[in-house]
Formats: C-alpha cells, sequence, structure tokens
C-alpha cells in the first residue's frame, strides 16, 4: 500500500481539507485560533472527500456561542434521503474563556472572525479561526508590489547562480 499524501504538512495526523488563500490578501492576520466544529455524518464523509468551499465564510459570537456562517459543504453524493443542508450555520467547539475573549475583540472596530483553514487532526474535523483586521484598497496593492518585488529578486539570484 501506498503512503497517503498530506497537503502543507510534515505531522502525518494532520490532513488539510481546504484553505482560505484569500483571507491573506484582504485581511491582516493578527492571530490564530483552533477550534472543533459540530457537523453531522455526511458532512463529515464530505469534509473527507475534500469537498468543503471557505470563501465569504466567517465566524460570529451569539449567546456565548461561536459560529461559522457562509461555510459550503456539497452533500454526500453516496448519501440518500439523510443529506445535510450545504450552507447550514455550523457551531465551534471553543472554551468559555476563549470565547469571551472573542467576544471582546470582535467588538472592536474592524476586527472579525474569519477561517483559514479545515483539516483533520487526529480523526477530529478542526477550524483554524483569525482574528483579521480588514485592509483597504491600498494596502492590498501595497502587498502585491512586496510580493511582486520578493519575486523578483529571487529569479534573479536563481539566474546568477545558474550563470
Amino acid at each position: 500500500m501506498s503512503k497517503p499524501r498530506y497537503k502543507g504538512t510534515t505531522n502525518p495526523e494532520v490532513r488539510l481539507v481546504c484553505q482560505n488563500k484569500k483571507a491573506y490578501h484582504d485581511y491582516y492576520i493578527l492571530e490564530t485560533i483552533e477550534a472543533g466544529l459540530v457537523l453531522t455524518g455526511t458532512e463529515v464523509k464530505s469534509l473527507r472527500e475534500g469537498r468543503a468551499n471557505l470563501k465569504d465564510s466567517y465566524g460570529r459570537v451569539r449567546n456565548n456561542e461561536v459560529f461559522l456562517h457562509g461555510l459550503h459543504i456539497s452533500p454526500y453524493s453516496h448519501a440518500s434521503y439523510d443529506n445535510h443542508d450545504p450552507e447550514r450555520v455550523r457551531k465551534l467547539l471553543l472554551h468559555r474563556f476563549e470565547i469571551k475573549r472573542l467576544l471582546g475583540k470582535t467588538q472592536e472596530k474592524g476586527l472579525s472572525l474569519i477561517p483559514l483553514k479545515i483539516y483533520f487532526n487526529k480523526g477530529r474535523a478542526k477550524v483554524e479561526l483569525a482574528l483579521a483586521q480588514g485592509k483597504k484598497l491600498y494596502d492590498k496593492r501595497e502587498s502585491l508590489k512586496r510580493k511582486e518585488s520578493a519575486r523578483e529578486i529571487d529569479r534573479m539570484r536563481k539566474q546568477r547562480k545558474l550563470n
């Protein structure tokens, strides 16, 4: 048997399902938190197939509980009548002190909860939440320029090594 492949990690117990790469472009990531997800059986099976989309999803604190809105998990292909709603609001599992701290932080101006990635850690579905601050348009342009100049420098270094 061949070894299973794990995206972006050296730890074989962690398997990445999906990532929100656009969040790094649209937000300043201030800190990250790992949270568990409350899922149904067909949602877990769909996640294991890698059928999830984090674009336009966000977290919200309500009644001392954290919920994830806008996460799309496609219906499981082999389920019959008992399939899940792909866009339903999902509850996140966090400690009470973490929820209180997040509630205080998200009430500050401009801070929001953004999911960065969903992965399986020791068989449990986890989501990495980020406390993030939105970027302005000129900030996005500036970070793109910085990234492009770094690519140019790397390209020049590679050409020098080859010559």
